[in-house]
């Protein structure tokens, strides 16, 4: 029972992600990813992700490839 209430509130929590990231894209034509960080999900342009690689944010040799792979959601 506790599974199936924390997957309902995953799934409500992912849906407005994903709204939030199309509502972005809409607006300034970039490129948004939903991603896991921390246990929650985060809305983050890729330019924003090419940002924190460079300044060390993620592990050394970490890189924009992998990080789409592990994408929940990316828009197109």
């Amino acid at each position: 029972m506790i599974k199936l209430i924390k997957d309902i509130i995953f799934g409500f929590r992912f849906k407005r992600a994903v709204k939030k990231a199309d509502r972005f894209h809409h607006i300034t034509h970039r490129k948004y990813m939903v991603l896991v960080i921390n246990k929650r999900l985060e809305v983050i342009s890729k330019q924003d992700l090419k940002k924190f690689i460079a300044h060390g944010v993620f592990r050394k040799g970490t890189t924009i490839d992998q990080i789409e792979a592990k994408a929940l959601y990316i828009t197109l």
